[in-house]
């Protein structure tokens, strides 16, 4: 215990005494926290559009005036005819081009039924599909108020049966309720990751690591000695950042927050058991580096913060069961938001169990230290 003492004392000194490294710990994970919770929203609002009117009759007037009384959309002005609309779609002036063919209204009418045209720029897909889903809304209600008239029926019909929606956990469809646990996940991960897989490879650069290997240090300990510092400065980015969750967006906490550390601490020996394995496979930091980043970059995206996993094809599905941070961000939301007790995740605490073994076995055979 004597020597790891001496080791941890060394792992920290040097940390801190490395001036570039304090601010990538301290400093910038409060700032992409602050600015990747508003910046990765997904709700549209002021969804520019324009419109083509060529019926200019009382519907397409009362159909227009729903639009620009949406939160939704923000009118950019009629066109005069289809070949100008679509130039403001080509030229990013507009997302949504709304004609109303000359007839509109009479074909209302007589046929009881007509035809409207909605092009959508769909180079963003998810923005085009959030914006035909307004825009389809807003017709859909205009419809209905064209059959409730045709009927005689008042603006206001009680149905027979009322559906009363409430969303459970997050009630008030906060968007950042949502983002903050999972960007502080990637954040906690990142920095565990990113810290560890370079400083053993730091090590082998400066050439200190010949020394230690030659010394009778157990290679157990100077693991530990390794990986201890970067784990207590991961609890503490959790700290920070739930803090900072708190204070500026008041994100909820219904759950305990002693159950999150303790999966957070068998979480973060997962991760940084990935990072050591990574600095025994590498010579350099820019590889270690460029390799850490290749893990992040695919457990990232198929993590399920920013795409639902159902939504993926069944093979990725699978995957995700292999994907620590899967699971870390499954368990961090579950434990703020809806306030999940131990007997709720309590396998989500035997898979990462079964991960941090089976990672740190294979980081700790994979480092050939020369006694």
């Amino acid at each position: 215990m004597r020597i790891l003492k001496f080791l941890l004392q060394k792992e920290f000194l040097q940390i801190f005494r490395n001036k570039a490294m304090l601010p990538i710990i301290f400093v910038l994970p409060v700032i992409q926290l602050v600015v990747l919770t508003y910046a990765a929203d997904f709700e549209l609002e002021n969804i520019s559009y324009v419109f083509v009117d060529n019926d200019h009759s009382q519907e397409s007037e009362n159909l227009m005036a729903q639009f620009n009384a949406s939160k939704y959309f923000r009118n950019k002005g009629a066109k005069v005819d289809f070949n100008t609309g679509m130039e403001a779609l080509d030229h990013n002036q507009a997302t949504l081009l709304l004609r109303i063919p000359r007839g509109f209204a009479e074909k209302l009418q007589k046929e009881k039924k007509a035809s409207l045209m909605l092009d959508v720029n769909s180079i963003d897909g998810q923005a085009a599909t959030l914006s035909y889903s307004y825009a389809s809304e807003i017709i859909n209600d205009f419809s209905n108020n064209i059959v409730q008239k045709w009927n005689g029926l008042p603006n206001k019909v009680v149905l027979p049966v009322n559906v009363v929606s409430r969303y459970w956990f997050n009630e008030e469809m906060e968007y950042k309720n949502l983002m903050v646990p999972g960007i502080l996940a990637l954040l906690v991960t990142m920095v565990g990751m990113f810290l560890s897989a370079m400083n053993i490879v730091r090590e082998k650069e400066i050439g200190t690591i010949e020394q230690i290997n030659v010394t009778p240090i157990n290679k157990v300990y100077f693991l530990i000695g390794k990986l201890t510092p970067f784990w207590v400065i991961s609890i503490f980015e959790l700290s920070f950042g739930l803090i900072i969750g708190k204070l500026i967006f008041d994100i909820p906490i219904n759950g305990s927050l002693p159950l999150l550390y303790a999966y957070t601490s068998i979480y973060l020996l997962v991760i940084l058991g990935i990072g050591l394995w990574i600095s025994t496979l590498t010579d350099t930091q820019q590889q270690a580096m460029f390799l850490a980043w290749f893990f992040i970059v695919i457990f990232i995206l198929m993590s399920g913060l920013f795409t639902p996993i159902e939504n993926m094809p069944g093979w990725a599905q699978k995957l995700t069961w292999i994907n620590p941070i899967a699971f870390y961000i499954k368990v961090i939301r579950a434990v703020l938001l809806k306030g999940s007790t131990f007997a709720d995740i309590q396998m989500d605490f035997v898979i990462m169990s079964v991960f941090a073994v089976v990672v740190l076995t294979l980081a700790t055979l994979s480092y050939k230290k020369r006694v």
